[in-house]
């Protein structure tokens, strides 16, 4: 009942987008996306995980999209927050974010 009545009252919570909120809400879609084909590139095997094996042998590709990483090893481990052995989708997300990660062949410029 709360949530018709925000409705009625034209009062829209959380879990609405606002269409000023609609433009923002469709770039991080957008890069979402591009983390999500860099993870599957990464991802030889297709399990959904990375292995370490897996990101070394990809090591030019993830140093096109985010510059040299001297270490990758200790990179690897960086990323596995949990120490599972493995890169999960929500781990390799925010280490793309902080490391400003950028595929070589999007269309960055379609977003502006």
């Amino acid at each position: 009942k709360q949530w018709y009545q925000r409705r009625v009252r034209g009062e829209q919570g959380d879990d609405y987008i606002e269409l000023r909120e609609f433009r923002f809400f469709l770039l991080s879609l957008r890069q979402y996306f591009e983390y999500w084909v860099a993870f599957c590139r990464a991802d030889t095997s297709g399990d959904q995980r990375i292995s370490l094996e897996e990101f070394l042998s990809v090591r030019d590709k993830i140093e096109l999209w985010v510059g040299e990483v001297p270490d990758m090893e200790a990179e690897f481990r960086a990323i596995d927050k949990d120490g599972s052995g493995t890169i999960a989708f929500d781990e390799f997300c925010d280490w793309a974010i902080l490391k400003n990660l950028d595929l070589e062949d999007d269309d960055d410029d379609i977003a502006q």
